[in-house]
């Protein structure tokens, strides 16, 4: 979902910067139930814990902050973001944040250049509790050293205006990018197009200058025949980071059988949303919905190309001031089918990977298949995508 639709152009820059931690310290509780957060009631199996603790887990589509009271707090005020902040990041198990943002328009180069500005100068201003993530390599270091992996994206590539761009930003510390968000780029067409054409002459020059520097390519918001297309071209695995299966819920943004099917042939890895119109057209939805299409990915590729992209922050959507929450909304087409809630009740809050653990364990997926779709499958791919 595309923050900067939800507030304004210099904001929505600005929270790409904001800052976060990681590791896990919960006190035991008894019967090997375990407190996720100190002073919470929550509790979840032993196994549960372990598997979020010990395990790299990896949010392929993990924003930093929706909010624009903690991008204030933390981005525009000196020394804003501390320790209490950091607590909150570090019992929620996430390790890696694929923080990106979709930015457009004719200002898209310069403004993106800003974005990468602030965000790198808050993570090394907050080095004591950040890593950027350039290899696969920091992100094991990240995760050793109890410091929060920033994997920096954008959710278009409208601030490609050369291939030669694409160099320029890989240098700033961009590692992915989508081709499009949602509308018709000189590159592609996105879901909610009226007609998708497929990738221009252009974008396949794009593409193969992603594939040499080692950046990742991402199709999560591509039309169809982009999609496919994309699949086609690269010569490097091509990633949805976050989106569902059609198969399951008939919305624009998701992906029909025959492109996931040609993602895993890419070597790609598919991260499944917890975006409620996303997971299922009617009520109730429920974290048993979302694992519906981790099952789903599964039975088309095998456990390999599966992961999670929650296309949230820690505290989700609902969370939002009325405001923004209703300005967020307004900023896409009624395709989108937006409902009362955008959080599904089990995941719209920062210990979301416990309770998607804890229904994956009930679906019966072994320790190592786990392992697998929190973090590893994501980690395989990225090193094979960024391999020169």
């Amino acid at each position: 979902m595309n923050k900067a639709k939800a507030m304004n152009r210099r904001n929505a820059l600005k929270a790409g910067a904001a800052g976060v931690a990681l590791s896990l310290g919960a006190p035991m509780i008894n019967r090997g139930m375990y407190r996720a957060f100190a002073h919470s009631g929550e509790s979840y199996s032993r196994r549960t814990m372990d598997l979020v603790r010990e395990n790299l887990v990896i949010d392929m589509l993990g924003l930093i902050a929706l909010s624009d009271k903690k991008v204030e707090k933390w981005v525009l005020t000196p020394g804003g973001f501390g320790e209490q902040d950091f607590q909150e990041f570090n019992k929620s198990g996430i390790n890696i944040f694929h923080n990106a943002y979709g930015i457009s328009g004719p200002g898209a180069h310069r403004e993106t250049l800003e974005y990468f500005a602030l965000l790198n100068g808050f993570i090394a201003d907050y080095s004591q509790y950040f890593r950027r993530i350039d290899s696969i390599e920091d992100m094991d270091a990240a995760k050793s050293s109890g410091k929060i992996g920033v994997l920096i994206g954008v959710q278009n590539a409208e601030h490609f205006r050369s291939p030669d761009d694409v160099d320029l930003f890989r240098s700033m510390g961009q590692m992915v990018s989508q081709l499009t968000y949602n509308s018709r780029t000189v590159i592609g067409n996105g879901a909610t197009e009226r007609v998708d054409g497929g990738i221009s002459d252009f974008g396949v020059a794009i593409i193969e200058r992603m594939n040499k520097v080692g950046m990742l390519v991402d199709v999560s918001h591509c039309g169809d025949r982009t999609t496919l297309d994309a699949f086609e071209l690269s010569k490097k695995p091509v990633a949805i980071t976050h989106s569902n299966c059609r198969a399951l819920n008939r919305h624009p943004r998701l992906k029909t059988d025959e492109a996931i099917v040609k993602m895993a042939k890419t070597g790609g890895v598919m991260g499944i949303t917890a975006v409620r119109n996303f997971v299922r057209d009617r009520e109730p939805t429920t974290v048993e919905h979302v694992v519906d299409h981790i099952d789903h990915v599964v039975k088309l590729t095998g456990i390999d190309h599966v992961g999670i992209g929650t296309d949230s922050d820690l505290w989700g959507y609902d969370d939002l001031p009325a405001k923004q929450y209703e300005m967020l909304k307004s900023g896409y087409k009624e395709s989108y089918g937006f409902r009362d809630k955008i959080d599904i009740d089990e995941t719209g809050h920062p210990r979301k990977m416990y309770d998607l653990t804890e229904a994956l364990i009930r679906r019966g997926y072994s320790d190592d298949n786990i392992r697998a779709i929190l973090g590893a499958n994501f980690k395989r791919m990225l090193g094979e995508a960024w391999g020169r």
